[in-house]
């Protein structure tokens, strides 16, 4: 497993919007896994492998996103504190006291403290202890002079989440595993694959954080019979949750995702999935979403429909800067990308 580019695709910084690094990673990557690499106008990177079939040749949409939910500067204050405008949904929780980078549009890119609007610990009454801090109260302070910090950040610059990406004892864990995490996947599926009639559209979506942007846009001009989301889902096998409430595990294997709040996936791709996996031994799990979506919720409704699936990685603590997953999950997702691939011409999609 090439941890170094997982590596530099979670640790590379894009939000909605924002996505030119990341485009500078995954590019050159499909490029040498696709016969036919472009980038769309709302900055999707599209690779394109052609299957060995006779014309017409049935098309499948692989997509994972690369954007990672952020920030950008609304608002410096005489002071040179930073207020944020929100991209992607943060649990107010995770954030209190975390170190972000802010991107400026000269390239240069600045540490500051996220901290909230509000009395330390020690001056806080009985009243006002225990209470969580809103999005709204939260602004960055670079430890620079007002005019020094109103010279080098602009209006609208990037703001992310400050960490490295390490392993840690069967795992890795790092900042926008969500969906970095999943783009490292699709690639690695592509460099594994053997053969396939079809022809295999692989697609780093943007903007998904925001309303599944990108792949609204490239499934429309793709036309895919078939839809694979790639993300991650929540692995809730932790203290204090019911069995019934677990949704994944870590270690249990690749998630084939049934229905989320956006998508239901459809019923003869979920039981190939499933034939694909027993036949091969690779680990798999079922997952029910109760809430939150993924590209196939887009995908699915463009032009006449496309049959959909999400493919899911379990991960601890999404949405925060430790997202954790397991590498044998990874690998098994990898694994069953590649495998349903070679294969793809054998499904039957007919309701």
């Amino acid at each position: 497993m090439r941890l170094d580019l997982l590596k530099r695709l979670t640790e590379a910084a894009g939000i909605p919007g924002y996505e030119d690094r990341l485009r500078a990673i995954v590019g050159p990557e499909l490029e040498a896994v696709c016969d036919e690499v472009s980038v769309d106008a709302l900055g999707n990177v599209v690779g394109v492998k052609r299957g060995t079939g006779a014309e017409p040749r049935r098309k499948v949409m692989v997509a994972g996103h690369i954007d990672e939910i952020g920030f950008m500067v609304k608002y410096i204050s005489d002071e040179g504190f930073l207020r944020l405008q929100s991209l992607g949904g943060f649990d107010p929780r995770a954030l209190f006291q975390q170190r972000v980078m802010v991107h400026a549009g000269d390239g240069q890119s600045y540490r500051g403290v996220l901290a909230p609007a509000a009395k330390p610990a020690h001056l806080l009454s009985e009243a006002e202890r225990g209470k969580s801090p809103q999005l709204s109260e939260l602004y960055v302070d670079l430890a620079l002079p007002g005019e020094k910090v109103k010279a080098a950040v602009g209006i609208g610059d990037m703001v992310t989440l400050d960490r490295t990406t390490e392993e840690i004892g069967d795992c890795v864990i790092g900042k926008a595993m969500d969906d970095r995490l999943s783009v490292f996947v699709m690639i690695e599926a592509m460099r594994a694959l053997r053969e396939t009639t079809c022809d295999i559209y692989v697609v780093a979506t943007t903007q998904e954080e925001v309303g599944l942007r990108g792949a609204t846009t490239s499934a429309y001009a793709i036309a895919p019979d078939i839809s694979i989301a790639l993300d991650v889902t929540l692995a809730m096998d932790l203290p204090g949750g019911a069995p019934e409430d677990r949704i994944t595990k870590l270690g249990g294997g690749t998630a084939i995702k049934l229905m989320d709040s956006a998508s239901i996936s459809h019923p003869k791709l979920v039981r190939f999935f499933r034939d694909v996996a027993e036949r091969e031994g690779i680990p798999h799990q079922l997952e029910i979403l109760p809430r939150g979506g993924t590209d196939a919720g887009a995908m699915q409704r463009v032009r006449g429909g496309s049959a959909a699936i999400t493919l899911s990685t379990p991960t601890r603590y999404v949405h925060t800067v430790n997202e954790m997953v397991h590498k044998t999950d990874v690998q098994a997702g990898i694994d069953l990308l590649a495998r349903v691939l070679e294969r793809a011409h054998e499904i039957d999609t007919a309701l």
